[in-house]
């Protein structure tokens, strides 16, 4: 395969096919993220929630009395922004499903903890949970999940920069092709007026 048309320079990302492995290690990534996200959406819809505010319900029930949550704990969770948490956290509040309560070690911040409508509703989306979650991871090892969990902490970690550097290179890419096409047509205005006048001969 022509390097030109390489889809990744690292060695590791790539073999004697070219990155045909990369692609297909994506096509399948792409396959499952589809199914989660669907699965997403039946277990939100299931308790009359958004995807977002059921993720957020199941972040807080997985907080500590060591690590309580509060709106940045949760947004740095699930790699959203503060202020899209934030609003969504007023949602739940005002549906009774969450409430603020007072940080035991700092005045100045709250803590968010779910309220007795808010265990219930997760207590019946558990029953839709468990034999999803089962079909889904259930063919891996202990190990193996074990292992999946901590390439996916790293790769979500870097996710972020990834997308920048891919707004900064197309940003890059596209001056310098919009600098080629500015460059090459002040000839291809004189062919142009030249065509022009030889027909009009």
């Amino acid at each position: 395969m022509s390097d030109a048309l390489l889809t990744a320079s690292k060695p590791e990302l790539l073999d004697k096919d070219g990155d045909r492995t990369l692609r297909g290690v994506l096509y399948d990534y792409f396959a499952f993220g589809r199914s989660l996200e669907a699965a997403r959406e039946t277990f939100a819809s299931f308790v009359g929630l958004s995807p977002t505010q059921y993720l957020i319900l199941i972040a807080i029930k997985n907080s500590t009395a060591e690590k309580p949550m509060g709106v940045n704990q949760v947004a740095e969770r699930l790699y959203l922004s503060g202020a899209f948490v934030t609003n969504e956290i007023n949602k739940l509040v005002s549906d009774g499903l969450l409430e603020k309560r007072p940080h035991p070690g700092d005045g100045r911040r709250v803590q968010l903890a779910l309220t007795q409508h808010g265990m219930s509703l997760l207590i019946r989306l558990a029953a839709l949970q468990r034999p999803v979650n089962d079909a889904l991871f259930g063919m891996l090892t202990r190990e193996e999940f074990k292992m999946l969990g901590q390439l996916l902490s790293r790769l979500a970690s870097n996710a972020d920069s990834a997308l920048k550097l891919a707004i900064h290179v197309q940003a890059t890419l596209k001056s310098q092709e919009d600098q080629r096409a500015s460059t090459a047509s002040p000839s291809d205005s004189r062919k142009k007026r030249r065509a022009t006048r030889l027909s009009g001969r």
